[in-house]
């Protein structure tokens, strides 16, 4: 299976923010959406990422949320396309430790997917075999 195949079944739609939004701004967009991470873009090019985690270990040291996102982001990001394998997806995201991975097509964003996204669209894969092994068992 194919990360384009999560891609149909859960949409495209990335919630971005410019570098210069506070961190207050970040933390009303996670809490508004119920998402876990925002892609930070500059004039159309993704510059980094900012999850729920990287606000925790700010707050942790520093409780001044009129900070730039740009002071926390991840700036070296692992990106996959939408014809990547999505269990060397889920195998990179597991050794990496990562939970949110930006979809690049043509050198644009064109999505992002979850761990959670990962594991439900692979559940979904091994339902499927066992319905269908049951059905060759069964006849």
């Amino acid at each position: 299976m194919r990360v384009a195949d999560i891609i149909r079944k859960k949409g495209s739609d990335v919630v971005t923010l410019p570098p210069s939004a506070t961190i207050a701004e970040l933390v009303e967009t996670l809490a508004d959406k119920n998402i876990g991470s925002v892609v930070i873009m500059e004039d159309d090019e993704v510059v980094g990422i900012v999850s729920e985690r990287d606000v925790v270990r700010r707050l942790r040291t520093s409780q001044d949320v009129s900070e730039p996102v740009s002071a926390i982001m991840t700036r070296q990001l692992v990106w996959c396309g939408p014809h990547d394998d999505v269990r060397e997806l889920a195998t990179t995201m597991t050794e990496r430790r990562i939970r949110h991975v930006p979809v690049v097509v043509d050198g644009r964003l064109a999505a992002i997917v979850s761990i959670g996204d990962v594991v439900k669209h692979r559940l979904e894969e091994l339902e499927a075999e066992r319905d269908q092994l049951a059905g060759y068992v069964h006849g």
